[in-house]
C-alpha cells in the first residue's frame, strides 16, 4: 500500500468526502451501520475480511441481529482518518449493496 495513502486528512476534505457516501465521523475514524440481517452480515463480513487483506488494511466489525457496523481509522501514534479508509469504504459500500444491505 502507497505511503501516501496513510498520510492524515485535513477535517475539510474528511468532511467532503462523508457526505458523498453516508459514511459519518471525524479525523480520528469514520463509521458506517448497515441495516441487514444477521446472516447476510456474516457473509458480507467474510468478503469484507478478503478486501482487508488485500487492502493491508483492517476495519472494525461489530454485527448485531439487524445491523452491521464498520469503523475505520489507519492507525498511528494517534487514530487518523486517511485516503486509505476512504478507498476500503467504497470498496465495503460496493460489498454491502450487491448483498442488499442499506445504510440504516
Amino acid at each position: 500500500v502507497g505511503v501516501g495513502l496513510r498520510d492524515p486528512l485535513a477535517a475539510e476534505e474528511i468532511a467532503r468526502r462523508l457526505t458523498l457516501g453516508g459514511w459519518s465521523g471525524g479525523t480520528g475514524q469514520i463509521s458506517k451501520i448497515y441495516s441487514i440481517d444477521y446472516d447476510t452480515a456474516m457473509r458480507i463480513v467474510a468478503e469484507i475480511a478478503q478486501v482487508a487483506v488485500e487492502s493491508e488494511h483492517r476495519p472494525d466489525i461489530d454485527i448485531r441481529w439487524d445491523r452491521l457496523r464498520i469503523t475505520m481509522t489507519t492507525h498511528r501514534p494517534v487514530m487518523i482518518v486517511t485516503d486509505l479508509d476512504f478507498l476500503l469504504a467504497a470498496r465495503i459500500d460496493e460489498i454491502a449493496e450487491r448483498h442488499g444491505a442499506v445504510t440504516a
